[in-house]
């Protein structure tokens, strides 16, 4: 049977396939719903972890444990679980281990465009690299089998345009894999130095096989015409290829780590001229180039972003369709959403004129205007100890103007120990945790406090306040997200002690309330069109001159807008 999926869909469809019963993950654009679509199906554990490095561990724990086991997260993710990620490749495996890591390219969703066939290359893990909907889910069966034969975690590299366009799926039924025994075995799974000299001799003879064992396991494709120009590629950069027609042979590489030395010397020879086609950095390039292959790739496509046909075409001297210059369209940047309970937060921050050391979460736009109300954005959890590292650059005084924002979901990903930090040297910064009992910005995933779990099950939901209070804060304060009053009193009293403090403005994300809300609306007579609402930048507010109208369909009747207005000329009205 054939379906037509998403990237995603698929490879939780080979997950389910190749007999894994366990999944972990931490939500992150664009791998988010890799482990969604997973938890739907029946079998298989699936949870959101804290953050990536304890998705990565639970992983570890059930494949040594005797488990299929994957983990899935975005390419910054990898960064916090690169400490298990090197290490576990010393290890190696018992069940097959499968690590899903979700590249962005052109950075739709990202702080960064880094590329994890580097980080992979470092730690010495194989990578493969589907290129459509089908070979996700064939590929996951694959990297399965290549972890168990080869006692090595695998890599399946996954970029933006891989995971979110739809293809053809050929639908099998799942393998009976059963769980394997796990037998003791200190000097292989104990990490001392003793053992890990041992290990890294393993590692190193493990990718010298696997390169060579790489036409073996038919891990390429080779398409031969009469051209003298070779292209070498991989990943979604085949299509690309393939769709701009250019007249070549081509070597698509499904295993980018290690390389195959022997077949791309022979490919080589077949051409007078090669062509690496890769996006980002030159991790192909490179080593083509190290085997005295002349290669040209990046002096032509440059190491940001994507690669498009149109540059494919150029590069290789095709004629291409004049493009004729975009309409002028009006700037529509990102903005919090109707109704977001961030957005009474930042307006005060803003009057305030505090120094903001921001994070990762649908709060980061509190950066953009009108608010202009965060500094600093760096990773997941950076909020805390940069305000704290604002603190001893600068000063006691200075922290008195300065504040900390952090998601309550990124807070316990990796904001804690931040302020287990402030609070162990002493630090007096202030902390809001902007909770809006949700992971908002990649789809409303379940967190440790939501209580509830990736499948919906009630848990345990964690006490943020009273986790606040374990760590060592004294000065601990819930005020409603709404209330811009109360946010403004609570600031100005934190921020004026020596002395490290939480403030928790709590309100749900409005995306996640169901029911309906009556719209507010503005009463013309009172109205001396002052602008002043208009600073909310609720998108709701319609704007020319002056605000004249409030668009019922968009507002979400929070009330900010009321709550500001010096005339009293907005009131909720009635749907």
């Amino acid at each position: 049977m054939k379906k037509l999926m998403l990237g995603n869909e698929a490879i939780a469809r080979g997950v389910y396939e190749a007999g894994a019963t366990v999944a972990s993950a931490y939500p992150g654009t664009p791998s988010t719903e890799i482990t969604e679509c997973i938890a739907k199906y029946d079998g298989i554990y699936a949870e959101w972890s804290p953050n990536e490095k304890v998705a990565m561990e639970v992983a570890i724990g059930s494949a040594i444990g005797g488990a299929r086991s994957v983990v899935s997260m975005k390419h910054v993710g990898l960064n916090v679980a690169a400490d298990p990620l090197f290490t576990v490749a010393y290890t190696g495996v018992n069940a097959g281990l499968t690590i899903f890591v979700a590249d962005d390219p052109g950075m739709h969703s990202s702080q960064n465009e880094q590329d994890t066939r580097i980080l992979a290359r470092a730690a010495q893990v194989p990578v493969l690299e589907p290129a459509d909907s089908m070979e996700c889910k064939e590929f996951v069966k694959k990297a399965m089998c290549i972890s168990e034969t080869y006692d090595t975690p695998v890599i399946v590299r996954l970029t933006t345009r891989v995971s979110h366009s739809q293809g053809i799926v050929e639908v099998c039924e799942p393998e009976a894999f059963k769980l394997k025994s796990y037998v003791k075995n200190i000097k292989k799974y104990v990490m001392t130095p003793g053992n890990a000299k041992g290990r890294h001799v393993v590692v190193e003879e493990r990718m010298q096989k696997l390169a060579k064992d790489i036409k073996e396991l038919g891990l390429y494709k080779e398409e031969l015409t009469d051209s003298k120009i070779g292209i070498i590629t991989s990943g979604i950069c085949y299509q690309y290829v393939k769709e701009s027609g250019v007249h070549a042979n081509i070597l698509k590489l499904d295993m980018v780590n290690p390389l195959p030395e022997d077949l791309i010397k022979d490919f080589a020879k077949k051409v007078e001229k090669v062509y690496i086609v890769e996006e980002l950095e030159p991790a192909i390039e490179e080593q083509v180039r190290s085997m005295g292959i002349d290669a040209v790739g990046k002096s032509f496509f440059g190491r940001q972003g994507e690669i498009t046909v149109r540059k494919i075409r150029e590069v290789l001297g095709y004629e291409v369709d004049e493009v004729k210059g975009a309409k002028e369209l009006p700037i529509r940047p990102p903005v919090l959403c109707p109704g977001c309970p961030h957005r009474g937060v930042y307006t005060v921050l803003k009057k305030l004129n505090l120094t903001v050391t921001g994070d990762i979460g649908c709060y980061t736009l509190g950066s953009s205007l009108p608010h202009a109300a965060m500094d600093t954005c760096i990773c997941m959890g950076a909020s805390i100890g940069m305000s704290h590292g604002f603190e001893k650059a600068r000063g006691k005084e200075a922290m008195k103007k300065t504040v900390a924002i952090i998601g309550d979901s990124t807070f316990i990903h990796s904001g804690i120990t931040g302020l287990i930090n402030v609070v162990y040297n002493q630090g007096i910064s202030t902390v809001i945790i902007a909770d809006n009992s949700t992971t908002g910005m990649t789809g409303h995933q379940n967190h440790p406090a939501t209580g509830k779990t990736l499948k919906g099950e009630i848990t345990a939901a964690l006490n943020l306040e009273e986790l606040v209070k374990a760590v060592g804060i004294s000065n601990v304060r819930t005020v409603n997200a709404y209330d811009m009053k109360a946010v403004e009193a609570a600031l100005k009293e934190e921020t004026a002690k020596e002395a490290p403090s939480v403030i928790i403005t709590k309100a749900p994300c409005k995306l996640l309330i169901k029911e309906k809300w009556d719209a507010y609306r503005i009463d013309e007579d009172k109205c001396i069109n002052c602008g002043i609402c208009s600073k909310l930048g609720c998108p709701a507010l319609a704007k020319g001159k002056v605000v004249t109208e409030i668009n019922d369909a968009l507002c979400a009747g929070c009330g900010l807008c009321a709550a500001i207005c010096p005339k009293d000329a907005i009131s909720k009205g009635e749907n």
